[in-house]
């Protein structure tokens, strides 16, 4: 089987790192890549002006890549991976969700920062307004309304986006929601359900939003102001009562 051949759990090429120069002419190519995939979307974008940008020989392009598509799929997916490689969603307030509203829990659904539960708030406004960030950034934004335009032709960049972003958020999440249930200081039953309910209240309204308004930057106030919102939400239907 030719390297050409060879694809990763969700379809997406994987390409060999080719060494010295020949890394340095994938990199080139890939940058020019990726930069008029983003500009132009899968079907309006040019091999020759990817050949203008890189400034690497159509030739050697395909004998990186093979064909458009397989460059496509490489590009995106190995740059959606990478993007967050780096984002850490408030880490630390995911860790705060558990040990601070242990430290003293009380049943009440309150959001006094006195109380247990109002410690809980504090950490889950952290967590979520963090991630909503990163999510925000440009350069994901980007790529995600980039691979929403081509999710029909391309379905494997999905599934693969919906994994990134479960393994680096709501796994975590989910994982610290069912251990505040076994602890008694939340009533979650269903701890992926939760999770999910969660993150569309706080960081998916926003998420949404920019999405299909491109240039638009975010508002901290308003990101505070729907975190809090769908956090003050989310503890009304899940505190202890």
């Amino acid at each position: 089987m030719g390297t050409q051949d060879v694809l990763d759990a969700y379809g997406i090429p994987v390409i060999p790192d080719p060494a010295d120069a020949a890394g340095r002419k994938r990199r080139s190519i890939t940058d020019a890549a990726l930069a008029e995939f983003l500009a132009e979307g899968y079907s309006a974008a040019s091999m020759d002006a990817i050949t203008q940008r890189s400034g690497v020989s159509k030739a050697t392009i395909y004998k990186h890549f093979g064909s458009k598509e397989r460059l496509f799929l490489a590009v995106v997916g190995g740059v959606l991976a990478q993007s967050y490689a780096d984002a850490e969603p408030a880490d630390a307030a995911l860790a705060d969700i558990g040990h601070e509203a242990g430290a003293g829990s009380d049943s009440g659904t309150g959001t006094g920062t006195g109380t247990g539960t109002g410690r809980l708030r504090v950490a889950l406004v952290r967590f979520t307004t963090d991630w909503a960030r990163v999510l925000l950034r440009p350069d994901i934004m980007a790529l995600r309304r980039l691979v929403i335009g081509e999710i029909d032709r391309f379905p494997q960049l999905g599934q693969l986006w919906y994994r990134v972003t479960y393994d680096r958020c709501n796994r975590p999440l989910v994982d610290a929601l069912a251990a505040l249930h076994d602890r008694g200081v939340l009533d979650v039953p269903d701890p992926e359900l939760a999770a999910r309910q969660l993150l569309a209240t706080t960081v998916g309204v926003p998420q949404l939003v920019h999405t299909f308004a491109p240039g638009t930057e975010p508002d901290e106030d308003e990101l505070a102001r729907v975190a809090g919102s769908g956090v003050d939400l989310f503890l009304a239907g899940y505190g202890r009562k």
